[in-house]
């Protein structure tokens, strides 16, 4: 892993957007990526992340084979999922900054973990509708219960099995602005994923896939996304990778962004 990211640091374009032709990249590095200021939301949000990364209760996890956020296992700290499990704070605050920039409605992230990331995406907006989905009913419980706690009333849980419950979901008529795949960093799983969600897509979609150098697996997967017709364009910043549907890119664009 360090050596792919040093290599990702060496190629990637200058986390300043000097050289990037593409407005909507410039803007995107501009506004987005190197916004720096201290929204309302953050806060809170590491708070509780610190009250998860000391909390010693232990959970019992079931052992279900597609998708989980946790090992093979039965038992785990919450703390020990926090540490592991749990989007950082830079680049959930990135993703803060997407849903509220971009005016996102409809968000689907897959992998809940305990909520940190999902907080992120529903205090950006409090009129975006938030489905989050997770395996493990424990953990599930623990996030459902730690939006209680920030106050959160526009995001849903739901649990079990991926490969049943995401297509039951999407059937039932969905116009996706934000997608998150956050768990089940497998090949074929990404890709059957990806494959879902396309027809509930629109030009101005985004969809986000977390661990995109984690293996090599994930590599082939992020890179079969990448070329796949209907995107336009791909941003990777090394732990997560973005596509775009955006037609006023005539031409294909895979871009690295430092940071």
């Amino acid at each position: 892993m360090l050596f792919k990211y040093l290599r990702y640091y060496i190629t990637a374009s200058n986390g300043k957007g000097h050289g990037v032709h593409s407005p909507f990249v410039f803007e995107f590095i501009q506004q987005v990526l190197n916004d720096d200021r201290e929204f309302y939301a953050y806060r809170p949000i590491e708070n509780l992340r610190q009250l998860l990364l000391n909390d010693q209760r232990i959970l019992h996890l079931e052992n279900v084979a597609a998708g989980s956020t946790a090992t093979s296992i039965p038992y785990c700290k919450i703390a020990d999922i926090a540490k592991s499990s749990v989007t950082s704070a830079k680049f959930g605050q990135l993703l803060f900054r997407m849903v509220d920039r971009y005016t996102a409605l409809e968000i689907l992230e897959v992998g809940t973990s305990l909520g940190i990331t999902s907080s992120y995406l529903a205090m950006a907006n409090s009129n975006a509708s938030i489905t989050t989905m997770e395996v493990q009913k424990a953990i599930a419980n623990i996030a459902s219960k730690n939006f209680q706690k920030l106050g959160i009333n526009n995001c849903r849980v739901i649990t079990g099995n991926f490969d049943q419950q995401l297509p039951a979901w999407l059937k039932e008529g969905r116009h996706l602005d934000m997608v998150l795949i956050n768990d089940h960093h497998r090949y074929e799983s990404t890709l059957r994923y990806f494959r879902q969600l396309l027809p509930y897509t629109k030009e101005n979609s985004i969809l986000i896939f977390a661990a995109i150098h984690e293996s090599s697996e994930m590599e082939q997967a992020w890179k079969e996304i990448q070329n796949n017709e209907t995107v336009t364009l791909s941003i990777d910043l090394f732990f997560i990778g973005m596509v775009f549907f955006r037609k006023e890119f005539r031409v294909k664009q895979h871009i690295s962004i430092r940071f």
